[in-house]
């Protein structure tokens, strides 16, 4: 279990600093607890000044009754628990593709293309050199503009399971290099210097490539996870405040709107452009749409149906193909305009209402009440939120002297050169501390450091694990637990670690204790 601390520092600057990784014996919920609270005991710190925690979405974890939020509540009454919103956002994604049977098949079928292309170094040589002569003759053919770091040869990405953002960096890579990776799939099905084996993988997936119905979903999505994507990154930024995360979500909901009202006349232009440029035969849109059960289905029906057979010599077997499209008389324009296009873009927003509508609760009010430059700005509101919500943190006296200073930081920030163009609650916070102003507005500048210190992103706790994975490898797999958390502080924490010289090192292990030899050093 990795354990990472986020705080504002004196100068107003979010900080988010991986404090210890150790090694639990079980996920339970108590388990987890007790760990957490011995390490934050082992640094000095105290539990009752947690003003926030975040996990993933787990049950042992977001459990309100026995979870890990609950327990520590219960010790803790104000540590409010806020489900990072990039893992929400993974969720939504992930759970909205599942939703449609052919973009969670073309993923599928995406991830088996990747897999048999890059299945070795020679076919990835072989990939990267197709690519070239790719790029050289689009350049000659005036169809790619040169420049410095332009049309660089890159290779084919596996998508990640625990960041959607990798999902877009592998389908445009595989967009990118179509045309390369469609040679590779035709030399490696001709080649009869490998095993059938990898010459059938090869076949199959070089007929599911060259569909129309593939080209059109790496299209869509692609379309799509570009909308995502930029949420997906704003999301992981450490600087985010909830006020400017909920307005990306906002942002990003309505550009996939417009996308559902806009994008199907583009769309469907840019795809017919692409099988024409890669030869792949275009389906005729107002044809009737005939679904193609896999054999393995056909297999089941028909030893049900022989089972039934031999249970009741009177039942006789049924032509499924025929009875399920004899009375369906849908075309190809209406299955991928409405039963894709449409479907796939309103599962998108019916996942991102619900998993980013918990968000709009209560407690977060004040992100959108604490901007003096918006007319939500309420003193009252604001006030009466605080003495809910933060009141170990403002006394009676305090709370009295916020509500006075609120209107002098209201008029002063819309005022000021400098405060006035600052685009977040977190780059205010910096502000005031840089001009000074949170000596005179302490009790707001407290209250900002308790809001923006709310929305806990995973992606830190995540990176450490990254950073694991690099320290201990095959090669240093006897590295013991307490060597390893010494080991990863120092790589996280680059930064600081850089402030150390090799002097203080010598001075402290001076301070340690006597030595068993005294020497001293003689200048000859």
């Amino acid at each position: 279990m990795a354990l990472v601390i986020r705080f504002v520092n004196k100068e107003g600057f979010i900080k988010e600093r991986f404090l210890d990784v150790i090694h639990v014996k079980d996920t339970v919920a108590s388990t987890l607890k007790d760990a957490i609270c011995a390490i934050l005991v082992d640094n000095n710190l105290n539990v009752q000044d947690i003003r926030g925690q975040g996990y993933d979405g787990a049950s042992n974890m977001r459990g309100e009754w026995n979870g890990l939020k609950a327990l520590i509540l219960n010790e803790c009454p104000y540590a409010y628990y806020v489900h990072c919103m990039a893992h929400q956002l993974q969720l939504a994604l992930v759970a909205a593709s599942r939703e449609v049977p052919d973009v969670h098949n073309f993923f599928q079928h995406a991830n088996f293309i990747i897999n048999v292309v890059s299945a070795s170094s020679k076919r990835n040589d072989e990939l990267l050199a197709k690519q070239a002569i790719e790029i050289a003759r689009e350049i000659e053919l005036g169809e790619l503009d040169t420049g410095k770091g332009a049309n660089q040869i890159g290779s084919l990405q596996r998508p990640g399971d625990t960041r959607w953002s990798s999902h877009f960096k592998s389908i445009h890579s595989l967009r990118k290099m179509f045309g390369a990776t469609i040679a590779v799939l035709r030399s490696i099905a001709t080649d009869r210097s490998v095993s059938q084996y990898s010459r059938g993988d090869a076949a199959g997936a070089l007929k599911i490539i060259i569909s129309f119905d593939f080209v059109f979903i790496l299209h869509l999505m692609e379309k799509i996870m570009k909308i995502t994507d930029v949420l997906c990154q704003i999301l992981q930024k450490k600087s985010v405040d909830i006020l400017n995360a909920l307005n990306s979500v906002s942002n990003t909901k309505a550009l996939i709107g417009k996308l559902r009202e806009d994008g199907w006349e583009p769309l469907m232009e840019e795809v017919k452009s692409f099988c024409l440029k890669h030869e792949i035969d275009i389906s005729d849109l107002n044809n009737k749409y005939v679904s193609l059960i896999p054999h393995v289905f056909y297999c089941i029906i028909f030893i049900v149906h022989f089972l039934i057979f031999l249970y009741n010599t009177t039942c006789r077997y049924v032509d499924v193909t025929k009875s399920r499209n004899k009375h369906d008389n849908t075309t190809t324009l209406h299955h991928y305009k409405v039963d894709v296009f449409n479907v796939a873009i309103d599962q998108q927003v019916v996942e991102f209402n619900n998993r980013f509508g918990v968000q709009s609760t209560e407690l977060l009010t004040p992100c959108a009440s604490l901007d003096p430059r918006l007319d939500s700005f309420d003193i009252s509101n604001i006030c009466s939120l605080v003495e809910k919500f933060y009141p170990a943190d403002f006394s009676t006296q305090e709370r009295a002297q916020l509500e006075s200073q609120l209107p002098h930081f209201q008029l002063d920030v819309c005022n000021h050169p400098e405060l006035k163009c600052m685009p977040s609650l977190a780059d205010l916070t910096v502000g005031l501390a840089k001009t000074g102003k949170s000596d005179a507005y302490s009790m707001v500048d407290r209250l900002l450091r308790l809001v923006i210190t709310l929305p806990v992103s995973t992606a830190t706790t995540e990176r450490a694990f990254s950073a694991m994975k690099l320290i201990k490898t095959r090669l240093r797999n006897k590295m013991r637990d307490d060597f390893l958390r010494h080991y990863m502080i120092v790589y996280i924490g680059k930064e600081l670690a850089k402030k150390v010289t090799s002097d203080k090192i010598i001075d402290l292990f001076d301070e340690l204790g006597s030595r068993r030899v005294k020497f001293k050093l003689i200048e000859i």
